[in-house]
């Protein structure tokens, strides 16, 4: 195992205090610290010490990507880290957003000469554990809950939104597609009338997720696309899936992210960002997702895994009591250890790492068995395959 040094991304919506708490840094930060990046994405790759200077991973694994990656994983996946695990930190809403399949990367990136929407070849499954609590817009709910939804703010324009969502799933696609392609003049008066029939009548979550989207986005009809998806609030250790075509959007609270390596991403609202509606609604998926908490499982004692039908990543917790013999665990390489709490040490039969909060280190696909030992909570990325 060697430490890893990870790469903080400033982004406008990040907190002030979460990554910084973490890892013992003064609070409040001087910016905005929006995610704590740990892996060998190309914008912000992490480094590892070299002869007494920060060599980045990415440059590591394409030098020696038998001895990082493993035969397997470079057969599976080229000389690249499939998976980039991060710390999330987010004190206002991100936009909404859905990412493609692995084939419509593929294709799209081809035909996207300008590589307006696809960058790269790749998909972007995600799933995020919360360790604070953590609010999130998430897939689909049933369209008969979204229409009585809307239908309760009392809004003349919307009527054909609703109309649309009573015809059942069938209408789900039509419901997204009037809302993303109202008239630009007009967005800002249907964004009022909504505000304003949350703040005179309904007492409702509905109406409390409205008050708190018009404020970042009065002219956003994203603001309204947020009533057809579950609002999820989940409980520290609980997780969201979110597969290719998934509509989704972070409002709140702290996480572990750990996401197929890629930065294709198709954005439905709440952005000042370009809106490519035609593609949007050719990749999402206008299914109802039906539960979309997802809850940990117990692997062995002191290790959880949210399982998620991948090839591209893993993400365990491991839990070390003080005076134990620590947890063994025997996962395919390469390996992103995370310490969220205590004081650990990491030994993968190659090198040990003793990792204070907010500290990571990774350890090559040709290192042995994971032991990690003392008294804290880590987190632990690899890939998917078994």
């Amino acid at each position: 195992m060697e430490l890893l040094q990870g790469r903080i991304r400033d982004y406008a919506w990040g907190s002030r205090t979460a990554i910084a708490e973490l890892q013992g840094r003064p609070v409040p930060s001087d910016g905005p610290e929006a995610e704590l990046w740990l892996g060998a994405h190309p914008g912000a790759p992490a480094t590892v010490q070299r002869d007494g200077r920060p060599v980045s991973l990415t440059e590591l694994l394409v030098a020696e990507p038998g001895h990082w990656l493993g035969e397997r994983l470079v057969g599976r996946f080229g000389t690249r880290l499939p998976f980039l695990l991060k710390v999330l930190a987010a004190d206002t809403p991100l936009s909404l957003q859905a990412h493609p399949d692995a084939e419509q990367a593929r294709a799209g990136h081809a035909a996207d000469v300008g590589r307006v929407n696809y960058v790269d070849p790749y998909h972007k499954p995600e799933l995020l554990v919360a360790l604070s609590e953590f609010e999130a817009l998430c897939g689909f709910r049933d369209p008969g809950e979204s229409a009585a939804a809307i239908a309760a703010f009392g809004v003349p324009a919307l009527e054909p939104v609703v109309a649309a969502l009573r015809d059942g799933p069938a209408g789900l696609r039509e419901a997204v597609r009037l809302l993303l392609s109202w008239p630009r003049a007009e967005r800002a008066g249907l964004v009022a009338a909504v505000l304003a029939a949350a703040e005179a009548g309904p007492d409702s979550a509905d109406a409390g997720l409205v008050r708190t989207l018009a404020a970042g986005y009065p002219d956003d009809p994203g603001v309204v696309v947020a009533l057809l998806l579950h609002h999820v609030r989940l409980a520290p250790g609980e997780g969201i899936w979110m597969p290719a075509g998934n509509l989704h959007a972070y409002l709140r609270g702290t996480g572990v992210e750990i996401m197929a390596a890629s930065d294709n991403v198709l954005r439905g609202g709440l952005t000042a960002k370009r809106v490519d509606v035609d593609e949007l609604l050719r990749v999402l998926r206008f299914e109802v997702l039906t539960e979309p908490v997802l809850g940990p499982e117990q692997v062995e004692p002191g290790v959880l895994t949210w399982p998620v039908p991948v090839e591209d990543f893993a993400l365990h917790r491991v839990e070390v009591a003080a005076g134990s013999p620590g947890v063994r665990l025997t996962l395919p390489g390469p390996r992103v250890v995370l310490c969220r709490s205590g004081k650990l040490s990491v030994d993968d039969g190659v090198g040990v790492v003793t990792l204070d909060a907010g500290q990571a280190a990774i350890g090559a696909a040709a290192g042995g068995p994971l032991t990690v030992a003392g008294a804290g909570e880590a987190f632990v990325a690899t890939c998917g395959m078994h």
